[in-house]
């Protein structure tokens, strides 16, 4: 949900990070300030190169979208870069650009981010432009039906002429899970981006693009007394609005193994999506899960590569993790799900495929992992999760999800150590726990041919 492609939060690259030792203790240091109309501010110092990373949050994401309106968080999204009053289509990005950054914006389950990066010459021009697209937009007709053709036209991109369509990560929650928010087609199906009309833009804009439903973090060559004087200055006379309260999300108890079969036109060979529902993310449980995910799916190393892959031959190619590839176990705050996709050959059964990815799961229960596997593991993820803290454009992301979520950008320097707890044992209890049919939801992707004459695709 990312323009230009950002899918996911970026990883450090090869040659930037070295990874820190469990014993070495470095932490992030963050300053939070709450302005009167409720815009939260966090300043998060990083001297070591003149430029600066910035990110505002909102409280609003797929969860959030009215009934009949599915698509539209990621529509609204869209419509952020269409310009104002006071700063036409394209100054945005050309302010920006031309003082040498780059910027960028996606949509997930639970906020709506939008996040920059620049030299440091350019952080009052950037807190200015953002400050006024939090003020008031150009609500035109001819700007919304511009970026509904755009949105469609990344649904045909991504799902309608795909093979497999991302049904791993857009089918899958909508049959695993019960609740509207959660359950439903969060790129949106045509007849409602269709339907989508400026009356309903300007009432998201009101509930949910107001400072008391926002988090600013800005990282990098500042000082924090500065920035806070500067978020004042351009911030502080945005009125805070009246936000609708949350929706229940929570879901009722699974208590049974969800199967589905779909048809694919475009697939040459089959695939299978396998979801279990997870623990709540501020849940010890949830660390568990996440590192449980990596340890089934890390690349060519992980279990369920080495087993169904390497050894016993019945796929061709698995990943997963929690809803990938939407973002990582700790930027949720709803329901999510472990998932696993995986490609096979169609002279294999989904059957013996499932039966042969059981025995993995179950092993986790009857042996568990090494306790050199979970370190390897342990040591990957802790290097991953100070890679970004180091980038300052990814530092002010994580600090921002953190402070909506939980009123806390210190919570970021708690990962670590919760990873460094996780032991063999949690693992084999959290496998049983969580990892059994009664919990999850599978979707078998099945190749058919299309009718003669007839095209691959079809729009839904």
């Amino acid at each position: 949900m990312k323009r230009l492609a950002r899918a996911v939060l970026v990883l450090v690259a090869a040659g930037l990070f070295v990874a820190r030792a469990p014993g070495q203790d470095w932490k992030v240091q963050a300053e939070k300030r709450k302005l009167k109309n409720g815009l939260v501010v966090v300043v998060s110092e990083e001297h070591s190169a003149p430029t600066f990373g910035l990110c505002i949050a909102y409280g609003s994401g797929f969860r959030l979208e009215p009934e009949g309106r599915t698509g539209f968080a990621h529509l609204f999204e869209h419509m952020m870069f269409e310009g104002t009053p006071e700063a036409p289509k394209g100054v945005f990005d050309r302010v920006i650009e031309g003082g040498g950054g780059w910027n960028n914006g996606d949509t997930r389950y639970d906020f709506t981010e939008y996040i920059e990066t620049a030299p440091i010459s350019a952080l009052d021009p950037v807190l200015w432009l953002e400050a006024d697209r939090m003020k008031a937009l150009d609500f035109s007709p001819a700007n919304l039906d511009n970026q509904r053709k755009v949105v469609e036209e990344e649904v045909r991109v991504n799902v309608l002429n795909q093979p497999y369509g991302s049904f791993y990560w857009l089918d899958l929650p909508q049959k695993a899970f019960t609740k509207y928010p959660n359950a439903h087609n969060f790129y949106g199906d045509f007849k409602d981006l269709d339907s989508a009309n400026i009356q309903d833009v300007e009432t998201f804009f009101h509930h949910y693009y107001v400072p008391n439903n926002a988090v600013l973090a800005v990282v990098g060559d500042v000082k924090a007394d500065e920035v806070f004087g500067k978020a004042e200055k351009y911030f502080g006379d945005v009125p805070e609005g009246s936000v609708p309260p949350r929706p229940d999300v929570s879901e009722p108890p699974q208590d049974a193994e969800h199967r589905f079969t779909e048809d694919d036109k475009l697939a040459k060979v089959p695939a299978l999506a396998v979801g279990y529902r997870m623990p709540p993310r501020t849940s010890h449980d949830a660390v568990v899960g996440a590192l449980v995910g990596e340890l089934l799916h890390n690349g060519q190393a992980s279990a369920l590569y080495q087993a169904l892959v390497k050894d016993k031959k019945v796929a061709i190619n698995v990943e997963g993790g929690d809803n990938w590839p939407l973002g990582n176990p700790f930027e949720y705050n709803g329901p999510t799900l472990m998932t696993s996709f995986i490609i096979y050959p169609p002279n294999v059964s989904e059957k013996d495929l499932l039966s042969a990815y059981d025995a993995v799961i179950g092993e986790l229960a009857s042996q568990g992992p090494s306790e050199q596997d979970l370190e390897r593991i342990r040591t990957k993820m802790r290097s991953d999760w100070y890679g970004q803290l180091e980038i300052p454009v990814e530092r002010a992301s994580i600090l921002s999800h953190a402070t909506l979520f939980d009123g806390d950008p210190s919570h970021v320097n708690e990962i670590p150590n919760e990873l460094n707890r996780v032991t063999p044992a949690e693992v084999r209890e959290f496998r049983a726990k969580y990892l059994v049919p009664s919990n999850r939801t599978i979707i078998d992707r099945v190749p058919v041919k299309s009718p003669p004459g007839g095209e691959g695709g079809s729009e839904k």
